[in-house]
């Protein structure tokens, strides 16, 4: 028998990125980073401004980094308003309580819109898409809550938003692109729609379903007209975001020159210049919302995705 022939495996070097890129990859790639500059930088500015010490705000010129670090700006926010931790609670509450009810109410709705056996499953579907397009407006929509007895009452922030068309649609197509299988076998083991919808849907529904809570939790901690309409005469009602509303306006009618709300540092007036004030409440209502979403961010593209699929 012949001997066994040695084979020589060469390894093949890496070809660098550099040398596999092409005249466009270049070109996208200094747009993509052309477009993370234009996005980062009006929040680094705002942030910036918010550390800055409020005197040297004035002088105008700030960038990205503050040139004067201090506190003072956020202990004047802290300060300065009693409400803020109030409205802190209440946004807290709105978005979790608010949250968990809606994406449920919508799951339900969804759920029993996509029964085939219903009978007013297309006169309610369309009757749901018509809200979409038809508003029946502002004044008609307060008449309504005040005659429910929701003005001035915390359940004003739950309730009117339990039902969105929008969610209910995106959910209804995710439940009618599920195996019928699984819901033909569970009734021949004598499962009824309760049990269906709690242990088989639901549990596979579970990315949709965050999709949508995610969607109801930004609009929740970000919506502050509510509050203007229907709780603005209760302190113990108010939100963080009609707080910074509040502060916003009253910021825009003060010079930079004024004082608002005098601080005390070793016996020396702190001047407190409204444009750093504006950006501190600003970081404190955004930062929430920019801790979470990242980790969120797969759902909201899912959830756009089945919108318009739809």
């Amino acid at each position: 028998m012949d001997a066994p022939v040695n084979k020589v495996v060469t390894k093949k070097k890496k070809r660098k990125w550099s040398d596999r890129a092409t005249p466009l990859d270049y070109a996208i790639a200094v747009l993509m980073v052309v477009v993370v500059i234009v996005t980062l930088y009006p929040f680094l500015h705002v942030l910036a401004i918010s550390f800055n010490s409020s005197v040297d705000t004035a002088r105008g010129g700030l960038t990205i980094f503050p040139r004067e670090f201090t506190l003072q700006n956020y202990r004047e926010v802290f300060g300065s308003n009693n409400n803020l931790l109030i409205a802190f609670r209440n946004s807290v509450l709105r978005t979790v309580i608010g949250t968990i009810t809606a994406t449920f109410c919508c799951a339900v709705l969804a759920y029993i819109l996509s029964r085939k056996s219903y009978i007013l499953r297309r006169p309610l579907g369309i009757l749901l898409v018509l809200t979409m397009y038809v508003s029946g407006g502002l004044i008609p929509t307060y008449l309504v809550i005040r005659g429910l007895g929701l003005v001035n009452t915390f359940a004003v922030y739950i309730i009117p938003g339990l039902i969105n068309a929008f969610n209910v649609i995106v959910i209804r197509s995710f439940i009618d692109g599920l195996p019928e299988a699984l819901e033909e076998s569970a009734k021949m083991d004598g499962a009824n729609e309760i049990t269906i919808f709690s242990k088989i849907i639901m549990p596979l529904c579970v990315p949709v379903l965050a999709t949508v809570a995610l969607f109801v939790a930004v609009g929740q901690w970000n919506n502050w007209f509510d509050t203007y309409l229907y709780a603005g005469a209760n302190v113990n009602l108010t939100t963080l975001q009609y707080e910074l509303m509040q502060i916003l306006n009253n910021a825009s009618s003060m010079r930079a020159a004024d004082v608002s709300g005098l601080g005390q540092t070793g016996g020396t007036a702190v001047r407190v210049n409204p444009e750093s004030i504006r950006m501190a409440i600003t970081i404190i209502v955004t930062l929430p919302i920019v801790c979470v979403y990242p980790f969120l961010q797969k759902y909201f593209v899912s959830g756009l995705t089945l919108g318009a699929v739809k």
